[in-house]
């Protein structure tokens, strides 16, 4: 048995985004925010459940999953493999939208629900060793959250170390999925739990259609391509501010008197360069 990668966007989808198998999706959220008694998330609406795309519209397709449950809280999930440009301020943005877009214009406030965010990032993100934390509005006096409107989770795979014998509660086991599946060939034992081998079964390759496997493929090919082009943009453009660099030292040098040759050996620019200056 092999499982697909739920780190990829589509299986991402179609396994927390399934509307026929909601307990994966309500047991995974009920871990990271730590849920119990009766604060516990027993039944939620999937408000864009997974459909297969089509390559040709899938850059419009929504890779998100958004659910709310029966207190009308909103929930944000959203899987990151590569840190992107403003990657913060896009949480922010998306998630004021959503909590925003809750009424219309005249409708009283009091509608309005709690949004909150939960950002799963195959990277390292925040200045700290703890591969899930929870950003909250808090009084800087007393430290008490006196405004809950919208939270941000954050969890960071690459901080998570432990292996399949270390781990010890729910949440542990459903990092692990995200970050081993595709690396294992049986569902493991500590899968014990009716929602985790929900979501191993549905992550296997083999209740996979050949369509979407063919989606995911290409996604995975089309990210990468898509990753190599920011990292030659990126190389180019420290490139560029190097040269632009030396020039401005160049610049100091020959304005202080001192001669071209010396200042091409010393900066390494050529004599067609200084001549430009």
């Amino acid at each position: 048995m092999n499982f697909v990668n739920p780190k990829n966007d589509i299986a991402f989808k179609k396994i927390f985004g399934n509307e026929k198998k909601k307990e994966i999706l309500i047991s995974f959220l009920n871990a990271v925010l730590d849920l119990k008694g009766v604060k516990e998330i027993q039944t939620l609406e999937i408000l864009n459940p997974y459909q297969i795309p089509h390559v040709v519209d899938l850059k419009e397709s929504s890779l998100d999953v958004r659910a709310v449950d029966k207190r009308g809280v909103t929930f944000l999930v959203e899987m990151q493999v590569e840190r992107k440009p403003f990657l913060r301020q896009r949480f922010t943005f998306y998630v004021a939208k959503a909590y925003s877009s809750q009424i219309e214009k005249a409708v009283d406030y009091p509608k309005l629900n709690q949004v909150i965010f939960i950002g799963v990032f195959d990277f390292k993100e925040f200045n700290n060793e703890h591969y899930l934390s929870r950003h909250l509005v808090l009084n800087c006096e007393t430290l008490e959250q006196e405004l809950r409107e919208i939270e941000f989770n954050f969890i960071e795979l690459p901080k998570f170390t432990k292996k399949a014998s270390e781990l010890k509660t729910i949440l542990d086991k459903w990092i692990y999925f995200i970050k081993h599946a595709e690396d294992l060939e049986v569902i493991p034992e500590h899968a014990d739990t009716q929602a985790l081998q929900t979501a191993y079964d549905v992550a296997s390759r083999f209740h996979w259609t050949k369509q979407e496997l063919e989606v995911m493929e290409y996604w995975e090919m089309r990210e990468r391509a898509d990753q190599e082009k920011r990292q030659a943009a990126y190389a180019q453009g420290e490139k560029k501010g190097r040269f632009a660099e030396k020039q401005e030292i160049a610049r100091n040098l020959l304005a202080e008197g001192i001669e071209p040759s010396k200042v091409a050996k010393m900066t390494g620019l050529s004599s067609a360069d200084l001549t430009a200056l």
